[in-house]
């Protein structure tokens, strides 16, 4: 496994880690200090903003997992991957889709999110 794919897979574990202080632990991990996120539900930068939406996701979607939806593709320092969001082992109920930029440091400088499966109401 290259070095993006195992970044992606801590991108995810951040996503899913519901201990505050361990979920902090890995957005430290995986993120440049001056990160940026962008979806179509939110703008944030630095850790303190990466880290207050994840809480924020994982309170509005509680006991839901994040997973990969399929392989990470990556050329120079930018990666692509589909993720699911839903119970573990069923048909998710979120599917996005996000473009991560890299940085010469090995950490995540943006994520530009896309949706493009989401349930009524969000």
């Amino acid at each position: 496994m290259n070095d993006t794919n195992e970044l992606v897979e801590r991108y995810i574990a951040a996503w899913n880690e519901t201990d505050p202080v361990a979920r902090r632990a890995l957005v430290a991990e995986v993120f440049a200090d001056d990160a940026s996120y962008i979806d179509p539900l939110v703008a944030v930068r630095g850790r303190d903003g990466l880290d207050a939406t994840i809480g924020a996701v994982q309170g509005q979607f509680g006991g839901l997992r994040f997973s990969l939806g399929g392989p990470v593709d990556a050329h120079h320092d930018i990666a692509r991957f589909t993720w699911h969001l839903g119970p573990e082992g069923a048909e998710p109920l979120v599917i996005g889709f996000d473009v991560a930029v890299v940085g010469e440091d090995g950490l995540i400088r943006q994520v530009l999110g896309f949706l493009d499966k989401v349930p009524a109401g969000i």
